[in-house]
């Protein structure tokens, strides 16, 4: 019988780890982690996730900032606030929420955040560090997916990951952390042009389905007791549901989850990890100021 990867039971315990730290600080004397984002335009999905990401900082006793600015914000202004939140002594890590508005260069942006301050792990020089396995801020949800196989104790090393999707954001980073020691997966990656996409995911003891695209990822594409994990979540409108609209990930889970041994759910797996991920590298980001 399959069993859960609970995301969502997993971050309320590393967020009670976290808190109990803050207290600890807090209490000799010490300000509290603070952590910022800028979101520009309004976005639904990046709207909410910037409210779960404030609401999560209050609820491990960090200082929270939101710097909200117009869908008509030029490029220029938005280096600006960068270079203000670069500068500011007591912000300890921020965030800028992507996508950005057509007319503004993400990689420009990104760029311009301090390494020492780019809790999403985005930045050229946290990616070569991570590549090179040196100490780094990891993206946020690669880090999340990492937390939950060692956290539950997935028997990750010389075992086949298969990877399907190579953003930068989630694929590429997944695919270099789970090949790295610690892990010492052997990993294949996998993206919207590989051949045979079937024959290479029905021999992954361990798949991350990170490709973006609904229920992708069907019963015949998997192997027998595998660890599956899902990294998509898709809005799917359903008027039997409150809210008109059911989530569903990148696999179908309806078919897929009698064959593994662990899989994520969605919502409440990968998810909550990532938010916790990014509190995890801003308490990080403050020792360091701190030293």
């Amino acid at each position: 019988m399959v069993q859960i990867l609970d995301g969502k039971a997993m971050a309320l315990q590393i967020k009670d780890e976290i808190a109990n730290e803050v207290r600890a600080l807090t209490a000799q004397g010490h300000r509290a982690p603070h952590l910022a984002a800028v979101i520009v335009g309004t976005d639904g999905a990046s709207q909410t996730y910037v409210a779960n990401k404030e609401k999560s900082s209050h609820e491990v006793g960090f200082t929270s900032s939101v710097y909200r600015m117009p869908e008509s914000t030029t490029e220029a202004q938005l280096l600006e606030t960068i270079e203000f939140l670069n500068n500011d002594p007591d912000i300890d890590g921020f965030i800028v929420q992507l996508p950005l508005p057509k007319h503004i260069n993400e990689q420009k942006v990104i760029n311009a955040i301090s390494p020492d301050k780019d809790v999403d792990g985005f930045t050229p020089i946290n990616i070569g560090r991570m590549v090179l396995g040196e100490e780094c801020f990891v993206p946020a949800t690669p880090m999340g997916i990492c937390t939950l196989l060692k956290r539950y104790g997935i028997e990750t090393a010389g075992k086949h990951c298969v990877v399907i999707g190579r953003s930068n954001i989630v694929g590429t980073p997944a695919a270099n952390l789970l090949s790295r020691k610690g892990f010492d997966c052997t990993v294949t990656m996998c993206h919207s042009k590989t051949r045979n996409l079937a024959e290479l995911t029905r021999q992954a003891d361990i798949l991350v389905v990170a490709i973006g695209k609904p229920e992708f990822v069907t019963a015949d594409m998997v192997k027998e007791g595998a660890t599956v994990i899902d990294v998509g979540i898709h809005r799917i409108p359903d008027e039997s549901k409150k809210s008109g609209y059911r989530i569903i990930g990148d696999v179908k889970h309806s078919e897929v989850d009698a064959k593994c041994s662990w899989t994520t759910p969605v919502p409440g797996g990968v998810g909550p990890l990532t938010i916790v991920s990014l509190l995890q590298n801003t308490l990080q980001a403050y020792k360091r100021m701190s030293n």
